[in-house]
């Protein structure tokens, strides 16, 4: 049954999670479908980084470490995203960047299984989890191999010789998502450990870490989580594993006693080990709020409408640019896809450039694929409707076939 613009516009009316759009600085011309990419701004972050800059920084200056809580950020925050992915409270801390905490946990990882030598992990998969592991590789003397296979073949090549499993989620440039709790179960009967990257999954969909049994995990802050740009990011160490885990960073705040500035290096106890230096206040702060918001809503509720989203979208193009060389680069099937939707065409980063022009914020991915995020807090029916219709008039237009939109930017 085609959905016309007042079907959608019935839905959002219907839409129980609407209220939340009103409290995201939003442009009323602007149609936001990259907040898999970069989360959209609270309007109550301005506020809060006003407040920490001028009267915790500025009038209480260092004491603020302790008055305001500011050393206990990693672990307040940390737990706050336990709760939207499913983890046990005291195994979720906020540090660095996700890179660097790929770094802690892939080293930590090999180091629990010594007498193997792979990490496991897809060829599809984001290249920063590939590189660290390359990374790493060579710095351990080129003694472990990083073996790379296609996603649906990731679980019949977990053997005796895999040390680690290094997978994300949901897929950044396809939106596939793993069976978490599958993958890991396999792991496990293989004897190896799982590392699974959240960077397009929390916030966006209930997430069950400590029922699926997961040994590590990595995620940001700027996406779903609404942090803002470069917002730290989180790592998450199970309760079983903390005993044995050694974070190859030893930094001073990682230390059993920072402020006794002992000379030699002793792990503070249970998460607190993966702390490598000093946290970022105002950062933490502004990722605090988006979480906050994120804590509110129901994660049920918000993969229902992810999903709602995500068909309306695929039904419009069907519909509305059939003949126009658009192919569906994401899974057909609800249980297989995080929360966006991609196309590969030929032209893809001329036609994304032509969108955005007209208002229509996605974003591309190399080689050929146009990327659409939803963020369910904040993005309508009618936004999905509104997109796919300018979608069609640049396909029919011809108008992405400009040389400006052709001119590659840094940030694709």
């Amino acid at each position: 049954m085609t959905v016309t613009r007042a079907d959608a516009l019935a839905l959002d009316r219907a839409d129980k999670l609407a209220p939340f759009r009103d409290r995201f600085a939003l442009l009323d011309n602007v149609i936001y479908l990259d907040g898999n990419s970069l989360g959209a701004l609270p309007k109550a972050t301005p506020a809060r980084l006003a407040e920490l800059v001028t009267a915790e920084w500025g009038r209480d200056l260092i004491r603020s470490w302790n008055i305001h809580g500011w050393i206990d950020l990693p672990f307040r925050v940390g737990d706050k995203i336990g709760r939207l992915i499913g983890a046990e409270p005291g195994s979720v801390v906020v540090a660095d960047s996700t890179s660097v905490n790929l770094f802690k946990l892939i080293a930590a990882a090999l180091r629990l299984r010594p007498e193997r030598r792979v990490i496991l992990s897809e060829s599809e998969n984001f290249p920063t989890d590939l590189y660290i592991a390359q990374g790493l590789i060579a710095l351990l003397g080129d003694k472990h191999e990083l073996r790379l296979v296609a996603p649906d073949a990731v679980a019949g090549a977990i053997d005796g010789d895999v040390a680690l499993v290094l997978l994300t989620h949901v897929n950044y440039r396809s939106g596939r998502m793993h069976d978490m709790e599958e993958v890991t179960r396999l792991a496990h009967a293989a004897g190896a450990l799982i590392l699974w990257d959240l960077a397009h999954s929390a916030g966006a969909m209930p997430v069950d870490l400590a029922g699926s049994n997961a040994d590590f995990a990595v995620g940001c802050g700027y996406k779903y989580l609404n942090g803002g740009p470069g917002a730290p990011a989180f790592l998450y160490v199970a309760h079983r594993l903390q005993r044995v885990f050694h974070s190859p960073l030893t930094g001073w705040l990682g230390h059993a006693a920072p402020f006794a500035f002992d000379p030699h290096y002793r792990p503070a106890p249970g998460i607190a080990s993966a702390i490598v230096g000093t946290p970022p206040i105002l950062s933490l702060a502004a990722l605090e709020i988006g979480i906050d918001l994120a804590l509110e809503a129901d994660l049920a509720a918000v993969r229902k409408k992810s999903l709602a989203l995500a068909r309306l979208f695929v039904e419009r193009v069907t519909e509305s640019c059939a003949g126009f060389d658009l192919t569906l680069a994401s899974p057909s099937r609800d249980d297989e896809r995080g929360s966006q939707i991609c196309y590969a065409h030929p032209q893809g980063y001329a036609i994304m450039q032509a969108l955005i022009a007209r208002g229509v914020i996605g974003d591309f991915r190399a080689p050929d694929i146009l990327r659409f995020g939803f963020t369910p807090l904040y993005t309508r029916f009618v936004d999905v409707w509104d997109a796919v219709d300018t979608l069609r008039d640049v396909l029919a237009s011809g108008e992405w076939d400009q040389p400006a939109f052709k001119q590659r930017a840094a940030v694709t």
